[in-house]
């Protein structure tokens, strides 16, 4: 069986936080062409967060706060904003050759009190032995309890990690990985996050920024599932399973 690969990548990375979405083709076509050169005899699963592109809108929209009957229009508003990312990334992607296909949260997945409980991923399954390139993001989901929710990408990639046995986790940051004082961490557990100096973005992020993202990996650390965090600049370094020069989230 080949070697099952999650990669993700902010929404910082491919868009421009400080104008609503504005997609960074640029950027986009370079982590297009990383993914392809190392894509050969791996499967690979693909999640985005949304930037500029969602995070707006759902705070505009308060779906921090959920949604109730005639007041749904935010739940529209914003999916519509991070399906247009994703539209953006597949094309940047079958471009290059990746055989990349968008799957929506909002159609497969199901939250409760802000948490994805449930995501229907054997699709996914069949696109992964098919070659096929799933390409996921950040979304707002129905939820149980508020009626609606934003679910992180990086929520996504603990979920999904475990459903589908991924081997290796990378995310791909605009920065080289967990900086503490403006040195890189190069490898984080448990008991070391309370001594961490770690920021979050001074841009709208609704969903809790570096620090959101190593409690969703510590998570999935407890899983048994390592990941590393790192610029994405050496995305091609992670996929050939090289030094990356980021940070490593261990898992037992």
């Amino acid at each position: 069986m080949s070697e099952r690969i999650l990669l993700k990548f902010g929404g910082s990375v491919i868009t421009d936080k400080k104008t609503d979405c504005a997609i960074n083709y640029e950027q986009l076509s370079f982590v297009a062409s990383s993914i392809t050169r190392a894509i050969t005899g791996k499967g690979l699963v693909i999640i985005h967060g949304a930037g500029s592109c969602g995070h707006p809108e759902a705070k505009l929209y308060r779906l921090d706060n959920g949604a109730v009957a005639g007041q749904t229009e935010g739940v529209y508003i914003t999916h519509r904003a991070v399906s247009r990312l994703n539209g953006a990334v597949v094309e940047a992607f079958r471009e290059k050759g990746v055989p990349a296909v968008g799957v929506h949260p909002l159609h497969a997945a199901v939250a409760d009190n802000g948490r994805l409980i449930a995501f229907e991923y054997r699709h996914l399954e069949k696109m992964l032995l098919l070659g096929m390139v799933p390409v996921i993001h950040g979304d707002v989901v129905m939820d149980l309890s508020r009626g609606a929710c934003i679910v992180s990408g990086d929520q996504l990639v603990r979920y999904l990690a475990v459903a589908l046995k991924i081997d290796r986790v990378g995310l791909a940051t605009d920065v080289p990985g967990v900086l503490d004082g403006g040195r890189v961490v190069p490898e984080i557990s448990q008991k070391m996050v309370p001594y961490l100096q770690i920021g979050n973005s001074m841009h709208t992020d609704v969903t809790g920024g570096m620090r959101g993202k190593i409690d969703e990996l510590l998570g999935l650390a407890d899983a048994g599932i390592g990941s590393d965090i790192f610029h994405v600049l050496r995305i091609g370094d992670f996929l050939a399973g090289v030094d990356h020069g980021g940070t490593k989230v261990k898992g037992r």
